[in-house]
């Protein structure tokens, strides 16, 4: 099925644009990542009768479980479409699994450089057409409350799952890769770009009103690789969606760049040209706006494990939070993803604070 009605319902909750786009707000804007997930009985239903990249695919079911916290958290100011970042390796040809208690798996991960050759970069967006498909949808079911967001993983997120064949507490093969083979690196993070930059401006002009790019693996970074294996790549994605948009006479939407672990780098994040830089727990708000300025959104940064804690404790820690971003340019979330145990009373606790804050 291929929805392209663009005829979508009036936005009524613009505060995440706003907010983005550094205009006044009423209230702070408030969303979390993951917020469609393991952590909603309701979402436990629908993984039960299906496979999670069935969930994926399906754009009925994406939209569904994207719609789920919005319907039990009247808090929220936005919506982002329940996907994955790994629908782009395996797009390329890659399989991947999702398994129980483990994550994503990769049966055959890429061993050696010459691999690279073998990823179908072709034609690798219209594989992706089930993740437009599923945005509008979305768009048509969501009935204006709030913005949807649209998202990808970063080049080298990516490729680190790609070669470590999973998740990795070490990226110990990825490393390798690294200094063993510089030039065939470049040459996979600027296959990842090209396609993630189509990826997204397919997503726009599927009805994403905001874009989330995750490099969620920058905290295996030190600075200096930072600036070597990621900030160029970085930099091409934001520049190469604003030139293809306006080719396309799509509209400019807002970016958001999350880099987890990349808090010594924030100076070069804030040249790159996102409107939101989404920052993890474990950076300072006040350091964070002396080094990227005023003319930048902050997104943040509540620890997620802070969720375990009594209602009235994460009330008070999210609303010292919150003043110390203070309500210009800012748009509050967790330092990463919400994880499957937390109470669902949390994040009514968590949501109903920040727009009580200010």
């Amino acid at each position: 099925m291929n929805f392209t009605n663009k005829n979508f319902p009036e936005l009524k909750n613009d505060r995440l644009l706003r907010a983005a786009l550094g205009k006044e707000v009423d209230k702070i804007p408030v969303w979390v990542m993951r917020q469609a997930g393991r952590y909603l009985p309701e979402f436990q239903e629908v993984r039960a009768k299906h496979d999670f990249f069935t969930v994926c695919r399906t754009p009925e079911l994406a939209c569904e479980v994207t719609l789920q916290p919005l319907r039990r958290y009247k808090d929220l100011d936005a919506s982002i479409i329940f996907s994955d970042i790994l629908v782009i390796p395996q797009a390329l040809g890659m399989t991947v699994e999702m398994h129980t208690g483990v994550g994503p798996v990769f049966p055959k991960p890429l061993n050696d450089p010459s691999e690279i050759d073998q990823l179908q970069e072709e034609g690798a967006v219209s594989r992706l057409l089930y993740v437009g498909d599923a945005i509008n949808l979305t768009r048509h079911k969501i009935e204006g409350k709030v913005p949807l967001i649209g998202f990808t993983g970063a080049p080298f997120t990516l490729m680190g799952y790609m070669i470590e064949g999973g998740g990795s507490k070490t990226m110990s093969k990825t490393k390798e890769w690294l200094e063993k083979y510089p030039k065939d690196v470049h040459k996979l993070l600027g296959l990842l770009t090209r396609v993630i930059i189509d990826y997204l401006v397919m997503q726009v002009d599927s009805g994403a009103q905001l874009l989330q790019v995750f490099e969620s693996s920058a905290d295996h970074l030190t600075r200096d690789q930072f600036a070597e294996v990621a900030a160029t790549y970085l930099k091409n994605i934001r520049d190469g969606v604003r030139t293809k948009l306006n080719e396309k006479k799509l509209p400019q939407v807002p970016m958001t760049l999350f880099a987890k672990g990349a808090g010594h780098s924030l100076d070069t994040q804030a040249q790159f040209g996102y409107e939101t830089l989404g920052l993890d727990w474990t950076v300072d708000p006040i350091e964070a706006r002396k080094i990227v300025g005023e003319n930048i959104t902050l997104q943040g940064n509540l620890d997620p494990q802070d969720l375990y804690k009594t209602p009235e404790e994460i009330k008070k820690l999210t609303v010292d939070m919150v003043r110390k971003f203070g309500k210009y340019r800012y748009i509050a979330n967790l330092g990463h993803g919400i994880t499957p145990q937390t109470p669902l009373e949390s994040m009514t606790a968590f949501t109903e604070a920040v727009h009580e804050a200010i």
